[in-house]
């Protein structure tokens, strides 16, 4: 792996920020500060020069989807204009209740971003609170932060000799084929994506699939089954990680991903995949104890298993970053609770616990690393039911706090049985 250099991103005179409600004491290795306000929960990640910021927007209003739009981007203005640094706006995820206000909003996201477009992907899952819309913002800001953009919805991020590399919004060319044959193509329009910046395939560390009616029938199988046969086929022989993966693995090494439904029919990826040459720089993939590894499932869950990691973990100095995959309410590879949203939920809290614990990466090879549900930067929650919501929001409060940056929308989980999904990002400094 291995960075080049980046045009310098401006910055802009320091802000006094705004008094906010901010999360419980900060502990030892606590880097994540959160905020809230109405239609708006954030959080500041703080890793020596460089700031991250990740937002999650649910407008409070409910006009017209343009009145919506816009008051989620005030809101984002508002956070982004308190920094110290220049906030550069890098990835956006808009959920949408309503797919034919996609046109509508690209056209108003354009004139908003102008010539710094961020990575893009519009989903059709519709917002929990009834809302038209929600964002989830990603934006990075600091001196030594350089941003390209090599491609329409590919952008680049490099600071401290490393790059992240994101592409989004990457559908199927031809839309009436299989399954199969559209995640294949699919999975080809991303490595496209990556090969204009100059990134393979081997450098991916999350991706995101989302798939209409995904438990659906096509022919004798599952359409998710069909979704994990071409990721399978379309993996194979990928070596992930090549030189970077932690001295000591002798696992299995995929991509954190989430495999999640989404109304309609159709198909939409979106990832992100990291290049350097620094030599304290490495990647663990990492699994739950409770859990059996997902590309070891039985037949019975999918001809060919799903291929990818509980979660992924980059180890970066003295920081580690935990993308947490799609998570649910799984032990060893059987669901619990059936027909119990909120214990689902709870379950599913814990077994991300168990899988940020700095006794989980400490097991992994990675002493002095791991998180907490109070480290989580944000969290998505996937739910099968409208009804389950404020349920299932109940128990999201009371396990990780009321502060913490959350987007609740309505989607379809991989199994019939499964009734709640989650999935996060979680940032730590490592204890020596």
């Amino acid at each position: 792996m291995k960075s080049t250099n980046r045009k310098a991103a401006k910055t802009a005179a320091p802000r006094k920020p705004a008094a906010a409600k901010t999360s419980a004491r900060k502990p030892s290795g606590r880097i994540v500060k959160r905020f809230s306000a109405p239609g708006v929960q954030y959080a500041v990640i703080e890793m020596g020069k460089v700031t991250r910021l990740a937002l999650m927007i649910t407008p409070t209003g409910r006009g017209p989807v343009h009145l919506q739009l816009g008051e989620a981007l005030r809101s984002l203005r508002t956070v982004l204009e308190k920094q110290a640094e220049k906030m550069n706006v890098t990835v956006q995820t808009v959920f949408l209740k309503d797919l034919n206000d996609q046109t509508l909003c690209e056209q108003i996201l354009a004139a908003r971003y102008v010539d710094e477009p961020p990575v893009t992907t519009f989903v059709h899952q519709p917002p929990c609170s009834g809302a038209a819309l929600a964002i989830e913002v990603w934006a990075t800001g600091g001196k030594t932060v350089y941003v390209e953009r090599p491609a329409p919805n590919v952008l680049q991020v490099s600071m401290g000799n490393i790059t992240w590399t994101h592409c989004g919004g990457i559908t199927p060319r031809n839309t009436t084929g299989s399954v199969y044959a559209q995640s294949l193509d699919a999975f080809q329009q991303m490595k496209q994506k990556l090969k204009k910046a100059g990134v393979e395939m081997d450098h991916l560390i999350r991706t995101w699939l989302y798939l209409g009616n995904i438990t659906g029938p096509e022919g004798d199988l599952e359409r998710y089954m069909e979704l994990n046969r071409a990721r399978t086929d379309f993996y194979e022989g990928v070596k992930f990680g090549r030189g970077h993966v932690m001295a000591g693995v002798r696992q299995a090494v995929y991509p954190a991903s989430t495999g999640i439904g989404m109304c309609g029919s159709g198909i939409t990826m979106s990832a992100t995949a990291i290049d350097t040459d620094r030599k304290d720089v490495f990647i663990l993939p990492l699994e739950n104890p409770q859990q059996t590894p997902v590309y070891e499932y039985e037949a019975v869950y999918s001809p060919k298993s799903p291929k990818f990691v509980r979660a992924m973990a980059e180890a970066i100095g003295d920081y580690v970053v935990i993308w947490i995959s799609g998570t649910a309410s799984i032990v060893n590879s059987k669901t619990l609770h059936t027909g119990n949203p909120g214990k689902q939920a709870d379950q599913t809290l814990t077994n991300i616990e168990l899988l940020l614990s700095q006794k989980n990466l400490a097991r992994h090879g990675a002493p002095g690393a791991g998180a907490t549900l109070r480290d989580l930067a944000k969290l998505r929650v996937y739910v099968k039911r409208p009804q389950d919501y404020e349920i299932i929001r109940k128990v999201c409060e009371k396990r990780c706090g009321k502060d913490i940056p959350i987007i609740y929308v309505v989607a379809d989980v991989c199994r019939s049985d499964l009734l709640v999904e989650m999935e996060g990002l979680a940032f730590a400094k490592r204890i020596r």
